[in-house]
């Protein structure tokens, strides 16, 4: 409401100021005033300035912002490969604004050495090859340079060896929750397709595969520190973004297809959560909740819960009406705490057979009840054909 009243008084300054020099024109009504509409060697100096004064703000705005809100960026990466894309990021914005204050300062400082001046002429020319040469091949060997390093970080990122020893999960992305998927101890998923979805078997796992035998369905995601896991994605309905910010991982889930992306942890997450950037950040955020848990209460609301970090996995594509609310806490343990918490859950095949005989004994309580009153009725038909054979033998 705060925002919304001072664009209105803004607008309202503004148009309070338009105003005023209406008036003002009106008052010179009469004096002697240039009115050709021409502008002079005064305006153009004017001119110059100002667009001095505009460049001036851009670069001061920059800074500021880069002061005031650098520390809100994602920090140190949690995995092998983060290293090597912040490099990639951090020397693109190098580049760029390099080429910008270049670029932009020299557009600038032209527009103003050689702004209109009745006492100069313009000179043309048709082309220049060597002005020609300049601004064609420096961008080129610089992208050229930037797009071969861009490839060589891909491909490192994405390379994973068919040999490798690697932990295989699926991700699988459905409006709006993320499920989870691993291998079990073959380290092969088995088959899935959507058409097999049904009951418990929420993914549609191929349960007549071998290797879906001891694939294992989690709604919590967790990984091992220092090895590398092997991601493949699916989508159920709608195209979806699993992202994973603190590990620089991001991938599409793609309706009717398989995508994948492997990283190798770095930091568990009470490593992550003792770095000291970390700490400051969560205390910083935990004064902020005070703060609001403050208000709310004292409007009779509810205080709010102190925020504890985790690392997340995300749906980056707007996916529909809860987008925002599509997330999975990811859990990065020690090879020990991994195992032991891996070795804790059921496969899916065991879970479907515990919810198929959870389902028989009610099966056989109706047939049993079934089977009871066949005889209650069956009982009482004999009995009544007794008494009738009774009564006709007394008769």
């Amino acid at each position: 409401m705060t925002s919304l009243l001072v664009i209105i008084v803004l607008v309202l300054l503004a148009v309070a100021l338009w105003q005023l020099t209406k008036i003002f024109d009106l008052t010179q009504v009469g004096s002697s005033s240039d009115d050709s509409q021409v502008a002079s060697d005064n305006d153009n100096n004017i001119q110059g300035y100002i667009m001095f004064g505009f460049l001036a703000f851009i670069y001061i705005f920059t800074i500021y912002g880069l002061l005031k809100w650098g520390h809100l960026a994602l920090h140190t990466p949690a995995s092998e490969h983060g290293t090597l894309v912040d490099s990639l990021m951090n020397i693109t914005w190098v580049l760029i604004f390099t080429v910008q204050v270049i670029t932009q300062g020299l557009l600038y400082w032209f527009s103003f050495k050689y702004k209109g001046n009745k006492d100069k002429k313009a000179l043309f020319f048709a082309d220049s090859n060597k002005l020609e040469a300049i601004w064609s091949i420096i961008p080129s060997v610089v992208l050229a340079v930037l797009i071969l390093y861009g490839l060589y970080a891909w491909n490192n990122i994405m390379f994973v060896d068919k040999d490798e020893d690697v932990i295989e999960i699926e991700l699988y992305a459905q409006q709006f929750k993320w499920t989870a998927r691993y291998a079990g101890p073959d380290n092969v998923l088995g088959k899935a397709n959507v058409r097999l979805i049904e009951g418990i078997n929420t993914l549609g796992v191929d349960m007549s595969d071998p290797n879906a035998q001891d694939d294992i369905v989690v709604s919590e995601l967790h990984i091992p520190k220092g090895k590398k896991v092997h991601f493949k994605m699916r989508s159920q309905d709608v195209l979806h973004s699993a992202y994973f910010p603190h590990f620089r991982a991001q991938m599409n889930c793609v309706p009717g297809m398989v995508t994948e992306f492997a990283f190798v942890p770095t930091y568990t997450t009470a490593e992550y959560r003792e770095l000291p950037f970390m700490v400051e950040k969560v205390s910083n955020i935990n004064k902020l909740r005070a703060q609001k848990s403050a208000d709310l209460v004292a409007k009779g609301g509810t205080a709010l819960d102190p925020y504890t970090f985790d690392y997340l996995l995300l749906c980056n594509k707007i996916c529909g009406a809860s987008h925002y609310n599509m997330q999975m806490k990811v859990v990065v343990d020690s090879p020990a705490d991994y195992k032991k918490w891996l070795s804790e859950k059921t496969s899916l095949a065991q879970d479907i057979k515990a919810a198929a005989a959870a389902e028989k004994p009610a099966e056989g309580t109706e047939v049993a009840k079934d089977s009871s009153i066949a005889k209650d009725t069956v009982k009482a038909v004999i009995d009544t054909v007794k008494a009738v054979v009774a009564k006709v033998a007394m008769k």
